[in-house]
């Protein structure tokens, strides 16, 4: 019976490995699945995770500090002073020796300390703050990279797999050409070079194949370590390259205006501009006084053996109460030469915030003539493949009635491929630049 409940297990554990072992995802769900799940995603939550106990780090250095230490000393040779004689009743002039203390002691102490004033803890608040604005930017930032890199692989993908559809298709003409001609051939009908026309131009396809295959190994694999699953993983994929295609075919897109500020390009560089602000400020505030306060409280036990566990061991209790006022008078103008560095920087920052500002226009406007490129050339490519097909298939009959030669044939079975590959091109081109452009637009994710 354990045996068999043994196996049972066994079972379903490798069940349950092979289920997980496949995934299908549409191009929206490929999306979704990476902003949880992907490498670059998980590193830039825990950014978040790690500014949000920065930020509370800073802020405990305002509140109340309590320490406690506990001291035990025994010596080994107690230290020896040395008073006049005389005090003892001793000769003038004659020293005794003298070993003050006990032996052994112990003190326990408790610190409370409370800082009351600090210029530099104040716009270390303020700057904890706009660090967890910068990690949030960050987030923001790498899930519109994401979503493109999702895109791009899921794309290339789809183009690698159509290619192989493709070529597969036209083998299958070809090597039926090539045989029906070789008969021809050996029937004393028609030339050998007309056979080894076509041979050549199938060999080629065939080698086209076996290097198309392979970079779709390569392209699921890269799609994997986009959305953070192990490249082993079965991934199917459920939308098509002409449905991708047609979905992101929007002449609307070509209108849309970007408010600068609302990128999050210039919200980086505008909370850079901040933080050197807030680094001018914070060397600014170092020629503030500090002040704080604490209070002390303390337990002593004397004794020459170790007898301070036992309750007759005397204890004596202490406190204390102090202010402490630092005034920083004059530090050879090495402040001044800091708060100086500190404003060149953020001089700097505000100069990257105006080039930042020209470039996301300009990134606007090239993402949207590429776009509209893509979508022309979309057009194009479709009506070119559909001619390219009209006249190899003429070709075909030309060619079957001995009406053409077999180097026609090829030429016109050469262009329709190159038309094949342009038109697949030209339909991950206009997912790719879509993508582009909804990145240049700062597009949200959810749309």
């Amino acid at each position: 019976m354990k045996k068999t409940v043994l196996i049972l297990i066994g079972i379903l554990f490798s069940f349950n490995i092979n289920a997980q072992e496949s995934i299908s995802l549409s191009l929206k769900q490929a999306i979704d699945y990476a902003l949880k799940n992907s490498y670059s995603a998980i590193n830039a939550s825990r950014d978040i995770d790690a500014a949000k106990l920065k930020k509370w780090e800073t802020t405990t250095i305002g509140l109340p500090q309590i320490s406690a230490t506990i001291d035990y000393q025994n010596w080994i040779q107690q230290q020896v002073s040395l008073i006049p004689a005389e005090i003892f009743g001793g000769t003038e002039g004659e020293f005794t020796e003298v070993a003050f203390g006990t032996k052994q002691s112990i003190n326990a102490t408790a610190t409370l300390k409370q800082l009351i004033f600090d210029g530099s803890y104040i716009v270390g608040l303020q700057s904890a703050k706009v660090y967890l604005k910068i990690s949030e930017n960050a987030k923001e930032k790498t899930e519109l990279g994401i979503r493109e890199a999702v895109i791009n692989s899921y794309g290339n993908v789809l183009l690698s797999e159509e290619s192989i559809l493709i070529l597969e298709k036209n083998i299958k003409t070809l090597e039926k050409n090539v045989n029906e001609t070789n008969e021809i051939y050996l029937n004393g009908l028609g030339e050998e070079e007309s056979v080894e026309q076509l041979k050549i131009t199938l060999a080629s396809v065939k080698s086209q194949l076996s290097k198309t295959k392979n970079l779709n190994s390569i392209a699921y694999k890269m799609l994997n370590i986009t959305l953070g699953i192990d490249i082993l993983t079965k991934v199917t994929l459920t939308d098509s390259l002409n449905s991708l295609a047609q979905e992101n075919s929007k002449l609307a897109l070509l209108s849309s205006d970007l408010t600068i500020e609302n990128h999050i390009d210039y919200k980086i560089a505008k909370n850079t501009e901040k933080s050197n602000d807030l680094l001018v400020k914070l060397e600014q505030s170092k020629a503030l006084p500090t002040l704080s306060s604490f209070v002390n409280f303390g337990y002593a036990g004397y004794g020459e053996n170790f007898d301070f566990l036992k309750k007759e061991q005397q204890w004596f209790d202490s406190s204390l109460l102090g202010v402490s006022l630092e005034i920083p008078i004059f530090s050879s103008f090495a402040r001044n030469s800091r708060t100086q560095q500190a404003k060149i920087e953020l001089e700097k920052s505000k100069t990257n915030l105006t080039e930042t500002s020209q470039k996301l226009q300009l990134q606007l406007e090239s993402a949207k003539t590429e776009y509209k490129f893509s979508l022309e050339e979309f057009d194009t490519s479709k009506n070119n493949l559909a001619l390219a097909e009209r006249i190899e298939n003429k070709q075909q009959i030309k060619f079957s009635e001995g009406i053409s030669t077999s180097f026609e044939l090829s030429e016109a079975q050469r262009q329709l491929y190159t038309m094949q590959q342009n038109y697949l091109q030209a339909m991950l081109n206009v997912i790719t630049n879509k993508a582009a452009l909804d990145n240049a637009l700062n597009t949200p994710i959810n749309n």
